[in-house]
């Protein structure tokens, strides 16, 4: 058990945890940790890792093992191979190895006929036991199942670390965490560095992590689907709240809003006792009143009042210029780098592709597969084999992935900007950097100090200086936090004219996207719809290029947003006539009821579904009660446990209603 009490850490005036308690159990369950930045995540978990020191409190740590991913992994060996690295979860078992075959050598070079030999033996089988139950002959099956997972392919296990980029070497440093599964796993942003394929794989390994796991992330889906409870940082202070990250929303907006009501109720009462120790102050016949109300307020355990929104970026693209209908082609197309392992072939007559106005593309594929290179390639930054065609009237913007690269580190931020539009007042570019959150003395920071989340809020600040009607985005999520994606999404929705996306984040891509390109084996195939209209045609078989839909065949069966697999179409069927068609009536658990009893039943059913709404709503206002989550959380659980029990309740009634209403109408007819 790890135990967190009345913790607090200054940082400058304010500090940045005041008397935080924490209780963390190993059995398994899944926290995703979330707050504004800033707000001391990153801090929060180096503390329960042990690599934070606190100014007061205490922390107690019993009995488990911790495991920590920073966001930023530490320098790893250069030296070491990728599989040494992942197989560091198991030195136990490789220090017994080594025993074995020492022991082996020994046996090997002395007399059969010896007491050593005897002794070593009895020793060998000693390890040997150990061995076998650690289920030694697994560690590297497993191993190379997760480096795999993790996508690694099978030729890059025994290349050393220092020929893979940082990302890729955290990739080698969560494969020995997860390996090694230690009590609590502590994960900061792990998915920064993996595509789609690897996020999936992670979610489904640790949806059956045997311990406990705390997660920091900006990526929506992941927090929906990997996390069973949810811990907020807010002025210092942890709340907690049941279910994902979707549930959390919901959840803390009813808090706040109660938390709200409450503070603000109070101030009144503290008003009015003011107002009346003010009034009365010197009336000699009042003294004893007003000593009476100055002791209340004293003892009054003050409300704080609910923290403010989190600042959030702002901004709208602006109303591109009118494109040609066709506003990029490229022919069939082939791209190969030299590297120090030799040439290494990315695409191969790959296409043709063409941007039509107004198509949302999404870029999709593994890590290395070409995604960037393919938006260079577009850009007409990146030379190729083959044949590049802009439409008319094209204007491009373009975001690249690192961004850093593109920036001048030396250039403040608000000479960045100027750069790109030399000719716009300053207060227009100043403005625009506010709506970026930069403050007018970020404005003059270098932009070599900036963190990577600034980076990227002044690179996508940089895209709106001119107006563009094809956007080029590679990883524009990058480092921006949910607050800040959920601004891009809506952008991204108004705007009018033509993007290419390439981004892991899932959620970002299901709401923006409407064709899908799934980059991978030196090819190129379209797909209609977002991300998961694509996956749901990938799991049924059925994914095939777009220029293969329209040959003739039954229409295929819709996706679970609705589009039609193969041409999009959201039109609904039409509805069927035959009059001699069956009778209407459905069969169900209510079809030998009458007319008067499936009416009664129908009656009690809508009341039951009354009483369980009304029952919902004082169970939201007491969840909303800061106070319900004092101590361990105890109270908001069983709250929480009721109001899920009521909603599984609640869920089964209305498809009742719906069966019941069914019945009713048929026999009305």
């Amino acid at each position: 058990m790890i135990k967190l009490e009345d913790i607090t850490i200054e940082f400058g005036e304010d500090p940045l945890f005041q008397n935080l308690s924490w209780t963390i159990t190993p059995e398994p369950h899944r926290v995703g940790l979330v707050g504004p930045n800033g707000a001391g995540k990153t801090t929060l978990l180096k503390v329960i890792a042990g690599d934070q020191r606190v100014d007061s409190g205490t922390i107690t740590r019993e009995g488990v093992s911790i495991g920590y991913l920073e966001q930023d992994v530490q320098e790893l060996p250069e030296d070491r191979t990728v599989r040494e690295e992942a197989l560091r979860a198991f030195e136990e078992v490789l220090a017994l190895e080594e025993q074995e075959q020492e022991i082996s050598r020994e046996l090997e070079a002395i007399d059969h006929e010896s007491d050593r030999h005897e002794k070593l033996l009895n020793r060998l089988h000693r390890v040997q036991e150990r061995l076998d139950a650690q289920d030694a002959h697994r560690i590297r099956p497993r191993t190379e199942a997760t480096l795999t997972g993790l996508g690694f392919a099978p030729d890059e296990l025994d290349r050393p670390l220092r020929t893979f980029s940082g990302g890729w070497r955290m990739r080698a440093a969560l494969a020995r965490l997860l390996l090694k599964q230690p009590d609590v796993l502590l994960l900061d942003e792990p998915t920064n560095h993996l595509d789609i394929e690897s996020i999936d794989w992670l979610e489904d390994t640790l949806e059956t992590y045997p311990g406990a796991v705390i997660l920091v992330s900006h990526d929506r889906s992941v927090l929906d689907r990997m996390v069973t409870s949810t811990a907020e940082l807010v002025r210092g202070r942890l709340l907690h709240y049941d279910g994902n990250y979707s549930h959390y929303l919901e959840a803390r907006e009813a808090r706040y809003e109660r938390w709200r009501r409450k503070y603000e109720n109070q101030q009144k009462r503290i008003e009015k006792i003011q107002e009346f120790i003010s009034k009365f102050r010197y009336n000699a016949a009042r003294a004893s009143q007003v000593q009476s109300r100055i002791k209340k307020l004293e003892k009054m355990d003050r409300i704080p009042p609910p923290p403010d929104p989190a600042p959030a970026m702002s901004f709208e693209f602006p109303e591109p210029p009118r494109s040609g209908v066709v506003v990029l082609e490229l022919s069939a197309f082939s791209k190969t780098y030299d590297t120090e392992h030799g040439p290494e072939t990315v695409f191969t007559d790959a296409g043709p592709l063409t941007i039509e106005r107004g198509d949302k593309v999404a870029l999709v594929g593994p890590n290395g597969a070409g995604k960037s290179t393919l938006a260079r390639i577009i850009g007409g930054r990146e030379d190729f084999a083959g044949t590049r065609t802009e439409g008319h009237n094209v204007e491009m913007a373009f975001h690249a992935q690192h961004q850093a690269k593109t920036m001048d580190p030396d250039q403040t931020v608000f000479d960045t900007v100027r750069e790109a539009a030399p000719d716009r007042p300053k207060t227009e570019l100043r403005s625009l950097l506010g709506r970026f959150l930069f403050t007018s003395e970020d404005a003059f920071k270098d932009v070599r100090v900036l963190s990577g989340g600034e980076k990227s809020r002044l690179s996508l600040a940089r895209t709106l200086l001119s107006p563009a009607n094809l956007l080029l985005l590679d990883e524009p999520t990058n480092h921006l936090d949910i607050q800040s994606r959920e601004v891009l999404i809506e952008a991204l929705q108004k705007y009018e004219g033509t993007f290419v996306l390439v981004s892991h984040d899932r959620h970002v891509l299901d709401a923006v996207a409407e064709k899908t390109w799934r980059v991978g084996g030196g090819t190129v195939r379209t797909f209609l719809g977002n991300y998961s209209d694509f996956r749901w045609q990938v799991e049924e078989g059925s994914a095939r290029p777009l220029q293969d839909v329209h040959e003739a065949e039954p229409p295929a069966e819709p996706s679970p947003n609705g589009h039609d697999a193969a041409t999009g179409d959201t039109d609904p069927p039409a509805e069927d006539n035959d009059p001699s068609a069956p009778d209407a009536r459905p069969d169900g658990p209510f079809a030998d009821l009458n007319s008067y009893q499936l009416k009664q039943k129908l009656e009690d059913t809508e009341a039951r579904i009354l009483e369980i709404e009304e029952k919902q709503e004082e169970l939201e206002a007491a969840m909303a009660d800061p106070d319900a989550y004092d101590g361990d959380g105890v109270e908001a659980r069983e709250l929480s446990d009721e109001y899920n029990a009521l909603k599984k309740e609640l869920s089964g009634l209305y498809e009742e209603w719906e069966v019941l209403t069914e019945h009713v109408m048929a026999l009305e007819d």
